[in-house]
């Protein structure tokens, strides 16, 4: 996959990643409408645990900004170039697995845009920069048992299933790479 990585310690609202047919760019204060369209969206969100509302999207708006100031990662929001449209997140943060803290590439899409490979798309190269912008050994995904949809995406990137672990209170699959096996 042709994959153009921009300076991952830009200023807010800059472009960080650039795929084929994607812009993966920082989250500015005005997404939050574009944010709650996804986080707000009960099938879209079904495997989280609780219903999103609009102060939510802003709080996880600010909350990848506070990641950006204080990891230089965190969830991005995922654009398609031939539009500029803000069509869902896709990013790499640090999450707590079982007492240890781990690299995650987790990924969120409007509905509307679901089946078309803009997941996988995002996700390797988000992988890629945790591996070759934050040397990163590993990355995971956390995917509830039920997501086949998103097991799909972590397959398709040569993730492969790691074990079992409960995360915020429900069972979930690790799906890791190690920096050795991407390429």
């Amino acid at each position: 996959m042709n994959v153009m990585a921009i300076d991952a310690q830009a200023a807010s609202g800059e472009v960080v990643l650039e795929t084929v047919r994607l812009r993966l760019r920082r989250f500015r204060d005005e997404d939050v409408n574009e944010v709650f369209a996804i986080i707000g969206d009960r099938e879209a969100m079904r495997f989280y645990p609780k219903t999103f509302g609009r102060e939510d999207a802003k709080q996880w708006v600010a909350r990848n900004q506070r990641r950006y100031r204080e990891d230089g990662y965190g969830l991005f929001a995922v654009m398609l170039k031939e539009c500029e449209a803000v069509i869902g997140d896709c990013g790499i943060i640090k999450q707590e697995v079982e007492g240890e803290t781990a690299v995650e590439v987790g990924y969120h899409f409007r509905r509307d845009q679901w089946g078309r490979g803009y997941a996988t798309e995002a996700a390797r190269a988000c992988m890629g920069l945790a591996f070759q912008g934050f040397g990163a050994d590993k990355v995971i995904s956390l995917i509830r048992h039920e997501n086949v949809p998103s097991r799909r995406v972590a397959e398709r990137n040569g993730m492969k299933l790691e074990r079992e672990v409960v995360h915020y209170g429900l069972p979930h699959l690790v799906y890791a790479m190690r920096r050795e096996e991407y390429g």
